[in-house]
């Protein structure tokens, strides 16, 4: 995958997409429709749970959830969001940088093409495409 697969141009300022990103309520709005994150205390060191119910994308049956656990690493508001994964280690980093018009935000993962599809409809108030 290259980078451009990586980061999706928002048409919404900062503050916004950073909101979209860091209040548990609207990350779960778009990160996985019908999962739950719950971020107690926005900070590096604190926990965050994320809940992933059944739903097209996944092999979970109706009833059934997987809740992981993950460390907030970095919290540089409007800049950058990041956590790992307390399974395994995995290092999640979402960066934000202004451009004219708006926000592009970055990842340094592959395989969020739908989530960021779902981010930037999101926060530009429109339905979301992947549910």
């Amino acid at each position: 995958m290259n980078f451009d697969q990586r980061s999706v141009f928002i048409d919404a300022d900062l503050d916004t997409v950073w909101k979209a990103l860091t209040i548990d309520g609207s990350f779960s709005t778009w990160y996985a429709p019908g999962s739950e994150w719950t971020i107690p205390r926005l900070e590096a060191g604190e926990k965050a749970v994320f809940t992933l119910m059944p739903n097209e994308h996944n092999q979970l049956e109706e009833g059934e959830h997987v809740e992981m656990i993950f460390t907030i690493e970095e919290v540089i508001p409007n800049s950058r969001f990041s956590y790992s994964s307390d399974m395994d280690g995995l290092k999640f980093v979402f960066d934000l940088s202004p451009e004219e018009d708006g926000t592009r935000v970055h990842i340094n993962m592959d395989g969020f093409e739908l989530s960021l599809a779902n981010l930037k409809a999101f926060a530009e108030g429109r339905e979301l495409p992947n549910r």
